[in-house]
C-alpha cells in the first residue's frame, strides 16, 4: 500500500515562528509514517519543514522549479527536478494526497487556489484567506486548523476517508 503524501506549502522567506511551525508540522508528519513533498529548496518553509521529518525519520520529496538540485535542501530523499519555474505548484499539489497550507505570500496562495481547483483538501494554518474561497469551504475541501496537531489530524481523517466518499 503506498505511502499518503501531505504536501507542505508556505513562503519561502519566513518568520521564525512560522519556521518552527513547518519544521513542527514535518516531524508530526512523519510520526505519522507519511511522506513529505515541498518545493524542495534550501529555505523557508520548504527548508524547515525537510528538516522536521527527516529528524523524525520520515521521508521528504522536494518538487524543485530549477534545472538542478544546486538549491535543493540537503533533507530531501528525492528531488524531482522540474525546470518549470513557478508552474512547478501545479506539480506540488496534484502529487499531494492532502495539503497544509502555513502562511506563505504568492506563491502559498497559487498552491492552495491550484490545489482546491484540482479538487484536492487543503488545511490552512496561519494563513487567513478571504471570502472568495467561501466555496471551497462549503464544498468540504478547505479549512483552517487552530493548531498544527488539528492540521494533522484533519488531514488523517481526509486520508482515511475512501476516495469514494471524498468531496
Amino acid at each position: 500500500m503506498r505511502k499518503p503524501v501531505v504536501g507542505v506549502m508556505g513562503g519561502a522567506n519566513a518568520a521564525d515562528e512560522v519556521l518552527r511551525q513547518a519544521e513542527e508540522v514535518g516531524r508530526l508528519i512523519a510520526r505519522r509514517g507519511w511522506v513529505l513533498l515541498n518545493g524542495g529548496r534550501v529555505t523557508g518553509v520548504m527548508e524547515a519543514s525537510a528538516r522536521g521529518a527527516k529528524r523524525e525519520g520520515g521521508i521528504v520529496i522536494g518538487i524543485l522549479p530549477d534545472k538542478d538540485d544546486r538549491q535543493a535542501t540537503p533533507d530531501l530523499d528525492y528531488a524531482i527536478i522540474t525546470g518549470l519555474g513557478d508552474a512547478r505548484n501545479l506539480v506540488n499539489v496534484l502529487s499531494s494526497d492532502v495539503i497544509i497550507a502555513l502562511r506563505g505570500g504568492a506563491g502559498t496562495i497559487s498552491e492552495v487556489a491550484l490545489g482546491l481547483k484540482n479538487g484536492k483538501r487543503v488545511i490552512t494554518f496561519g494563513l487567513p484567506l478571504g471570502p472568495a474561497f467561501e466555496p471551497y469551504r462549503e464544498l468540504c475541501l478547505l479549512s483552517h486548523a487552530d493548531s498544527l496537531e488539528q492540521a494533522v489530524q484533519q488531514a488523517a481523517d481526509h486520508i482515511q476517508t475512501k476516495p469514494s466518499e471524498r468531496p
